[in-house]
């Protein structure tokens, strides 16, 4: 065959006449895959490892720098011991007599003798309340595994010297029990739950056995590195993790590198049917996604760590935490996954093979586009005749839901309330509430002042509405002296938690402060409260400022645009308003939930933001570069129809696995699974599909002003 004989090859001729330096790619594509296969897959153990370097005490969550949080720190050396309670609640259908009291006495004499009894228990303490409840007051060391010690401790109360009576372990001790046993079902049950997710609409995408299983992998090895690099760090303290932060990490790694799978394969999947060999289509997929990829990646890591900005322990570990998951993500989708869909060449789609040239005429053509992509075809041309129509209404629509954002209560809740499932220590929360009073576990607020100041501070604190009773920590009555401070117990006439408790601590710090010389602090669990809900108020106005100008940045570079950028911002804000708003009808009056923690707002808008912010990207660069091939008006409708399908896919996938949070029965992840869920399906399906194409139609070249592409 001459060089300038135009007659089709054969396989066996482009074999021949395949170029040396192919042989290379493909054997550069063998040793990616096996690096990964062996070299990031005996790291797999680390996943189960992290729970040995978790944090899930209340130090984890407590303010930053904040009052409550200084006097908590100052509060440990005036204690003798480091202890940690655990009430057992005894109760019974009737008055508790001598008999069964006789019994709890001989409970209290077993427990004394295990090991991690630091101290004496106390009890049986009679119910003031109700005489049906009685309870045990045991301090756990804090030498020992607070959940293997609860754990030991209900074994031992299985066989209750008091017949007759129903037992359960309640108090700090018993309660971090409860929440280290929820998040136990991280790397277990949530995992399960959400690569099962994928993997059946990966079946349904593709409809194929062979790239769900391709993808999947992808997500499990980044996963897998993800919680090693996590696990290291975490173990030498350079980061800090709690089981919140590990929940989302497993849910960001699995959803973002499986969404950025879905673009790649999609852009392979196109040039197959354009190109005869394999390695010119993956150039081709790689080179179109690199760019929107690692700009969705980077926008996300960029988003997260503004969470260190935070004021709030929990939110500021998140950040470092999550930025290595997606990380992860963005590493083996664009190393891994090429370097696999490369060897598997057009098997990776069999069934459904693509075949080069099976299109007739051009492939390339907006009308082979639209043949092959028939659905949003439909839609692009729908949009393209009336996009005011599109863009007002939609814009309405969303308003509407968003109108009902102040109704969304995120005053934090009660720690009766956090969780959604019956667990042994709440139960016996309301069981010692019903037989003491409520409130009646719930320490007092903790005053912390110069020692020369004791009496004008106690005389000050006395005068509060709602303080009932002002005494100094010590023996017999006499106050205990540290470092020229002392500390006051205020007993406050309403719930710790409540509304009015924290109404109180505030009058309270306004009433102490002012003693001159005193340097006064409050603190305790009300004003853990008081200060977590204005130190979330102040992260609010710091952190989604910080969020939308990092977004703006990386948009502005990516799209050589501001008119554009502005416009995506704008849209998603709007997209984050209108989840939340209905996420408060939802909470309120259809799941009837307490209320919220005030966190749910600012992860969130984070998540939605730097992930919406994701599929506006994926639409944005496709339609800037078809529309320096085919001019703005063809090259926004073709970049919709041509991402329609991918973008609505990673969508689900995203909304899917963030779903998969809510087997974990704690409130906070329930609210945040469903806020962000439903609001990546809002973008994905309605801003991205019908507002942003509509506004880029309708606003024409000035979309893409000051760059070339407006003139």
């Amino acid at each position: 065959m001459s060089v300038h004989d135009t007659r089709p090859r054969t396989g066996s001729q482009h074999r021949r006449a395949r170029p040396r330096h192919h042989r290379a790619w493909y054997g550069a594509a063998v040793l990616i895959a096996l690096v990964w296969l062996f070299g990031a897959g005996p790291l797999g153990s680390f996943m189960g490892k992290l729970t040995e370097v978790q944090t899930n005490d209340q130090s984890a969550f407590l303010p930053i720098g904040a009052e409550s949080t200084e006097v908590q720190e100052a509060k440990r050396a005036f204690e003798d011991d480091d202890a940690v309670p655990a009430f057992v609640v005894y109760s019974a259908d009737q008055p508790l007599g001598q008999e069964t009291l006789a019994g709890i006495a001989q409970d209290a004499q077993r427990i004394s003798g295990e090991s991690w009894i630091q101290g004496k228990v106390a009890g049986p303490v009679p119910g003031t309340e109700d005489k049906s409840v009685a309870q045990l007051i045991v301090p756990i060391s804090d030498q020992v595994e607070a959940d293997v010690a609860v754990d030991e401790l209900r074994a031992l109360l299985q066989d209750s010297a008091a017949e007759g009576t129903t037992v359960q372990v309640a108090g700090p001790a018993a309660l971090g029990a409860d929440l280290g046993a929820a998040f136990g079902g991280i790397d277990g049950t949530l995992l399960l739950v959400a690569l099962g997710a994928v993997l059946i609409i990966l079946i349904a995408v593709y409809r194929s056995p062979v790239l769900p299983l391709v993808v999947i992998i992808a997500a499990m090895l980044a996963l897998v590195l993800a919680a090693f690099v996590v696990y290291l760090m975490a173990d030498a303290g350079w980061i800090e993790l709690n089981g919140q932060s590990q929940g989302i990490l497993f849910i960001l790694v699995v959803g973002a590198c499986t969404d950025y799978a879905l673009l790649m394969v999609a852009r392979y999947r196109e040039a197959l049917y354009e190109r005869a060999r394999p390695i010119e289509a993956i150039k081709v997929a790689v080179r179109g996604t690199v760019e929107p990829i690692v700009a969705s990646g980077g926008t996300v890591i960029l988003g997260v760590l503004c969470l260190l900005a935070s004021d709030l322990a929990s939110n500021r570990g998140l950040g470092p935490v999550a930025a290595l998951g997606i990380g992860a993500a963005l590493i083996s989708a664009l190393t891994f996954l090429p370097a696999v869909l490369l060897l598997l060449g057009r098997a990776a789609f069999w069934p459904l093979v693509p075949r080069a040239g099976a299109d007739e005429g051009d492939s390339d053509s907006t009308l082979a586009i639209v043949r092959r992509h028939r659905v949003w075809g439909r839609v692009a041309k729908s949009v393209e005749r009336r996009p005011r129509a599109y863009w007002m209404l939609t814009i309405v629509a969303l308003a509407a839901a968003a109108a009902f954002v102040p109704q969304f209560k995120a005053e934090g809740t009660s720690q009766l309330d956090v969780f959604r499932t019956e667990v042994e220590s709440v139960a016996g929360q309301r069981t010692l509430e019903r037989g003491f009073g409520a409130g009646s576990s719930a320490t007092p607020a903790t005053i912390l002042t110069a020692s020369g100041k004791l009496d004008e501070v106690k005389a000050a604190a006395e005068t509060v509405d709602g303080v009932t009773e002002v005494t100094p920590v010590g023996a017999d009555g006499q106050a205990k002296i540290v470092d020229g401070r002392a500390l006051l117990h205020a007993t406050l006439d309403a719930p710790a938690e409540s509304t009015e408790a924290v109404d109180i601590v505030r009058d309270l710090r306004a009433a102490v402060h002012p003693v001159p010389g005193a340097n006064a602090l409050v603190g305790g669990t009300s004003a853990v409260t008081l200060d977590t809900l204005d130190t979330s108020e102040r992260d609010l106005r710091v952190v989604i400022p910080l969020v939308l100008l990092v977004v703006l940045i990386v948009l502005v570079i990516l799209l050589r645009s501001l008119v554009a950028p502005l416009v995506l911002i704008a849209t998603t804000v709007l997209s984050f308003a209108t989840a939340l708003g209905v996420g408060a009808l939802v909470f309120n009056h259809v799941l009837d939930l307490p209320g919220a923690d005030p966190a749910v707002p600012l992860f969130a808008f984070v998540f939605l933001v730097a992930l919406g912010i994701d599929y506006n990207i994926f639409l944005m660069t496709r339609a800037r570069e078809e529309t320096i091939r085919h001019g703005e008006r063809e090259g926004t409708l073709r970049a919709l129809t041509l991402t329609g399908g991918v973008i609505t896919s990673a969508g689900v996938v995203l909304a899917a696995t963030f779903a998969a949070l809510a087997v974990l029965p704690l409130l906070f992840l329930i609210q945040l699974a469903f806020l962000v869920a439903f609001g990546v399906l809002l973008d994905a399906l309605i801003v991205r599909s019908l507002l942003v194409p509509a506004l880029s139609l309708d606003i024409g070249r000035r979309m893409w002003w000051p760059s070339r592409l407006s003139r």
